[in-house]
């Protein structure tokens, strides 16, 4: 029988990497059996994807949400997506991020659909655009790094510097995994 692995989301910049904070996220994700999604680029989404995937006895898998178009009947994928550490690429035809980031035509719409529950590191416009779409589709987001980062980011959504509070927070939000890999 097959169980379903639940998907992780970790925003956050793409140019900023913020690795004091990311690194040990990515590796509690690993240890605790989800998938790890980001948006496939750099900074946050490729710091998290490389610690992620650096976990031995992991069993989840590094998924990136790749922006793209289709440029005369041809796909074409932004330069610098998929990172090197995305071990399943989703290609899109999604061009928009940034300040168009709740754009119908943005990835973020699946970034933050597709994960079971999303925690977002500090980023600019598009990592706050997902947020505002975490609260318009009802998806639950808790935001994980120095609070003074998080100001342009809605009031209502909790703000924490504390792993141990992320990790209670996305265990309410998808159910205890039975198995902790790695030293937990």
């Amino acid at each position: 029988m097959h169980t379903r692995r639940e998907i992780i989301g970790v925003l956050g910049s793409g140019k900023e990497e913020h690795r004091a904070w990311v690194e040990p996220l990515a590796r509690w994700v690993a240890r605790r059996g989800f998938h790890l999604l980001t948006g496939a680029g750099g900074g946050v989404m490729r710091a998290a994807a490389e610690a992620f995937v650096a976990v031995e006895g992991r069993e989840g898998l590094s998924l990136g949400i790749v922006p793209g178009e289709v440029v005369d009947g041809r796909w074409r994928g932004k330069p610098g997506y998929p990172n090197a550490a995305v071990e399943v690429p989703i290609l899109t035809h999604l061009p928009l991020s940034g300040e168009q980031g709740t754009e119908p035509m943005s990835r973020n719409h699946l970034n933050v659909l597709t994960a079971r529950a999303l925690v977002a590191l500090p980023g600019g416009a598009g990592t706050v655009s997902e947020a505002v779409l975490a609260l318009r589709y009802g998806r639950p987001l808790i935001l994980f790094g120095p609070r003074e980062a998080f100001g342009a980011f809605p009031a209502e959504l909790e703000r924490t510097e504390a792993l141990e509070r992320v990790g209670d927070f996305l265990l309410a939000a998808v159910g205890p995994r039975a198995r902790v890999t790695d030293g937990g």
